[in-house]
């Protein structure tokens, strides 16, 4: 039998609860408060926005004619909300440009009283025993699917880096989902924001191995400047990019895998602006007046490589062999991500 109601509440009811000391925020079984102020700071954010947040369960219980409510799970939300309200920190730059390094008092007051009117949903239980509630949330955190290492970044980081990363992947993802680049499945899982962090980083430092994602999510947490730089000329490749394939275009060349993509996107920005670590590698000037030209390099390329690589193909002989061997493997190395580069590269600054 059910026994629980859902329900919600405005963010001044729990304002309220909290300052008559009707509201319990530390219970036996759960977690401490471990949030850093940049966790505390995405949460208001995501309110400010008007942009849903998780339901919060709560036990009610009668106490001496008083209705006192425990949070069971969302402790840490609720103590992120009060505590912005109460003024023990300010929104972060990194999240909010507009209201960036403002409390809540310092808010517009349009905005504080939005903000306080914010409904969050609960799931309301009533009179249950500690045993029951114990046995509620060990229920609750059994089904925490285990998370790939871009889900386990997105937990850990909450900077520029993150930001930039995750506000280029949403704004690409159509066209990576229709190219071919990812599946719908695999962006349920965040493969936007591994691949365009992954790029991201190629234009900050140059071509990386896959594995250097996490390093650069640390060491640009709190450079906004990097970060902005970045996502602008990342924006820059992509248009490009576009320019040269659309969606439906790009699915029908090899340029479509994921890896053959990264490649791509190196190259055509290391002809922009020049990439760290390929300073030996030329760079063809493109412009309006010889995207076709770079589009009949590309298109070359790729079905040099059909060729090559079709059922009883002779392997070729030619500059087109270690290129072939490193496209075949897929993989996402330093040293075959360069050589995979360098080969495009060269072909397009002889194409124009």
């Amino acid at each position: 039998m059910k026994n629980f109601d859902t329900r919600a509440y405005n963010i001044s009811d729990f304002l309220e609860w909290h300052q008559t000391g009707l509201l319990e925020l530390s219970p036996k079984f759960q977690r401490r408060s471990v949030w850093t102020e940049k966790a505390k700071s995405y949460l208001v954010d995501t309110v400010l926005r008007g942009k849903p947040i998780p339901k919060i369960l709560i036990t009610q219980t009668l106490n001496v004619g008083r209705n006192i409510r425990t949070v069971v799970d969302g402790q840490q939300r609720i103590r992120a909300i009060l505590g912005f309200i109460n003024g023990d920190f300010k929104v972060s730059r990194a999240h909010n440009k507009e209201f960036a390094s403002l409390s809540f008092s310092e808010l517009p007051e349009d905005i504080q009283s939005d903000f306080l009117k914010y409904e969050i949903g609960v799931d309301m239980l009533f009179d249950l025993t500690f045993e029951d509630i114990l046995d509620i949330f060990a229920r609750l955190n059994t089904y925490s699917v285990k998370l790939n290492p871009q889900e386990l970044l997105n937990a850990q980081y909450l900077g520029y880096f993150k930001q930039a990363s995750y506000s280029l992947g949403f704004k690409y993802v159509n066209y990576l989902i229709e190219s071919g680049v990812l599946s719908e499945k695999e962006v349920t899982r965040m493969a936007e924001a591994e691949l365009s962090s992954d790029l991201l980083g190629a234009l900050i430092e140059g071509i990386q191995s896959k594995k250097s994602i996490s390093n650069l999510y640390k060491k640009y947490d709190d450079d906004e400047q990097v970060c902005g730089d970045a996502e602008s000329a990342f924006d820059v490749v992509m248009t490009v990019m576009g320019t040269i394939y659309s969606a439906n275009d790009l699915m029908q060349t090899n340029y479509h895998r994921v890896h053959f993509f990264y490649t791509l996107f190196t190259s055509i920005a290391h002809c922009l602006y020049g990439l760290s670590g390929l300073e030996a590698t030329p760079r063809a000037p493109i412009n309006q007046s010889n995207i076709g030209q770079i589009r009949n390099a590309l298109d070359e390329i790729s079905a040099r490589y059909d060729e090559v690589t079709a059922k009883d193909a002779i392997p070729p002989n030619d500059e087109y062999r270690s290129f072939i061997d490193a496209s075949r493997r897929a993989t996402t190395d330093l040293s075959t991500r360069k050589s995979r580069t360098d080969f495009i590269c060269t072909k397009l600054f002889e194409a124009v």
